[in-house]
């Protein structure tokens, strides 16, 4: 049921009257008894406040947060382990907005009732440094079965969130799973892997000049590549009036389709997104080819590779390699900035690399795409540029955004980390570590808690930036620091 849009009136009203502080509450409230009688009730409440909280007190069940703090003193470690009780949820029936999975999953905290996709898979990374590995095969499991019933992974498995996926990370879940468990896994999950691949590739087969459809782009040479794209141009529920009271500077800016995109990115909000980077209605997320995405969607293809390979379907196998490699040369053709020594996005339509520097740039060293001398000047740019007291710097942009400068997230580091490793640049990968643990572990001991972003320069000073204040738990955080503090 998406009880949202059935009874949608009652939801902007509510919303647009500021009843509560998050927008996001509401959308997680849970009705209660028919659609109908709540229709008729409402048609008898007056236009105020207090009236309206009241009227969603007795017809709605209402969601209670995820926050966890250090109430008795224990070490940081000792604290996470704990944590995966306290976070670990188990809905298996659909829930007013929430969509149930048949196995537990991990929240990240705070506000977030629901589990993300990207998220998840850092979260796993400290499950399996915990012992944990039953619940990474639930997870994995959950990802599978949604695709399997929606045809693909919802940005979170929430109703109101279905309209968008987020970056592409079910092949490195399957992966991680398959070091552990075998390559039986890769066979496991095979269909899911290829419907995953097919809801990104939706709409290739109708392009036929340079453009974009979906979530597919045709280059000018005839390569294909790949963008965020959420269909819907409406305000986003769990942030109504945020998008409700916005105006697109241009007439052919779509500008709730565009935000909506840039949340499929898990970089919601950064300047990468944005012609002005002090302005969020300039966002034109769909005009963009970004880098993170097609170096995770490459990964997918040689994921699917090698499953037809352990199927014995050579004519298939060498299909997804040939998609790979292809992708490999596109990515290397399109997104290389040679006078910055980064890779960078690829504006679509002005055909050129768009005027961000970001972390994503580290993707096509993560997942060995990048020649030895390119990585290195990425590195270098990393070690001079963006790597600071308390981690790496999300851009070298201070927009106010949240995925912009000062602030430092934990998939970043970890991606960080790896990027370097795999080019051997052994140092750097430990500082980027040891920086991002110390500032994990001072806000730790004054605050007593995990967050879920942190300030790379000064590591005093919480992590600002965003539609809602700096979350408690987290998640993400807890997985990368735990896999961190497995390493010698």
């Amino acid at each position: 049921m998406n009880w949202i849009k059935e009874i949608y009136p009652i939801f902007q009203a509510i919303q647009s009257a500021k009843i509560f502080d998050d927008q996001k509450y509401f959308a997680d409230c849970i009705p209660i008894g028919d659609l109908e009688t709540i229709r008729t009730a409402f048609e008898k409440v007056p236009n105020n406040q207090l009236e309206l909280r009241n009227f969603v007190e007795e017809y709605f069940e209402l969601p209670k947060p995820y926050a966890v703090r250090n109430k008795t003193k224990t070490g940081i470690v000792k604290h996470i382990d704990s944590l995966w009780s306290v976070l670990t949820a188990n809905e298996t029936q659909d829930k007013g907005s929430l969509i149930g999975v048949p196995e537990p999953y991990v929240l990240p905290g705070g506000r977030f009732r629901e589990f993300y996709y990207w998220d998840s898979f850092f979260t796993m990374l400290g499950l399996q440094a915990s012992g944990r590995v039953p619940l990474i095969r639930s997870m994995v499991r959950n990802f599978s079965f949604l695709i399997q019933k929606i045809g693909f992974i919802p940005n979170g498995n929430r109703t109101y969130l279905s309209s968008r996926s987020q970056p592409p990370f079910y092949a490195l879940m399957v992966d991680l799973l398959s070091q552990i468990d075998g390559d039986q896994v890769l066979l496991d999950h095979s269909k899911s892997l290829e419907k995953e691949y097919a809801f990104w590739m939706k709409g290739k087969g109708q392009l036929t000049k340079a453009g974009a459809n979906d979530r597919v782009v045709l280059l000018e040479g005839g390569e294909i590549g790949n963008r965020y794209f959420d269909p819907e141009n409406e305000p986003r529920p769990e942030s109504y009036m945020e998008d409700a009271s916005r105006i697109a500077p241009a007439k052919d800016i779509e500008i709730y389709k565009e935000l909506r995109s840039a949340c499929e990115s898990g970089w919601d909000f950064s300047s990468r997104w944005m012609h002005e980077a002090d302005d969020l209605d300039t966002t034109y997320t769909t005009q963009i080819m970004p880098v993170d995405l097609n170096c995770l969607l490459f990964f997918l293809e040689k994921t699917l590779e090698k499953c037809y390979v352990l199927l014995g379907d050579k004519n298939t196998a060498e299909q997804y390699h040939q998609y790979a490699a292809n992708r490999k040369e596109m990515i290397n053709n399109y997104f290389w900035n040679k006078d910055l020594g980064l890779y960078q996005d690829y504006a679509i339509q002005e055909k050129r690399s768009t005027p961000a520097q970001t972390l994503a740039s580290l993707y096509p060293l993560f997942l060995h795409i990048a020649p030895h001398d390119r990585a290195q000047k990425v590195l270098d740019s990393m070690d001079a540029k963006f790597l600071k007291k308390g981690g790496l710097m999300t851009s070298l942009c201070f927009s106010g955004q949240q995925w912009d400068a000062p602030n430092a997230w934990a998939p970043l580091q970890y991606i960080g980390y790896i990027a370097a490793k795999n080019y051997d640049r052994n140092v750097l990968a430990k500082q980027i570590k040891n920086n991002w643990m110390s500032n994990v572990e001072t806000v730790f001991e004054h605050k007593g808690k995990l967050t879920e972003k942190y300030n790379a320069i000064d590591t005093s000073i919480s992590a600002e930036g965003g539609e809602y204040p700096n979350q408690d738990g987290f998640g993400w955080t807890n997985g990368v620091y735990l896999f961190f503090s497995t390493l010698k």
